[in-house]
């Protein structure tokens, strides 16, 4: 799943630790989220969401690997 969270920060000039913070995580949660290295859960995604003031599916994309 790729997602735009690290440009999302960098624009509104929030670190992992401060977005992680925002959202009741470790900031190791955001850099494997960052990474695609972990999916986050559905309310997860909706905060990350809130913060961001986007929607999910701006943020998060499925790619075809997902698909299978």
């Amino acid at each position: 799943m790729k997602n735009t969270i690290r440009v999302d920060r960098a624009i509104k000039n929030i670190t992992q630790a401060k977005l992680a913070e925002l959202v009741q995580v470790s900031r190791q949660t955001i850099n494997a989220i960052e990474l695609g290295k972990y999916i986050p859960s559905t309310v997860l995604a909706l905060k990350i969401a809130q913060v961001f003031e986007k929607k999910v599916d701006d943020i998060f994309q499925l790619e075809d690997k997902d698909l299978a």
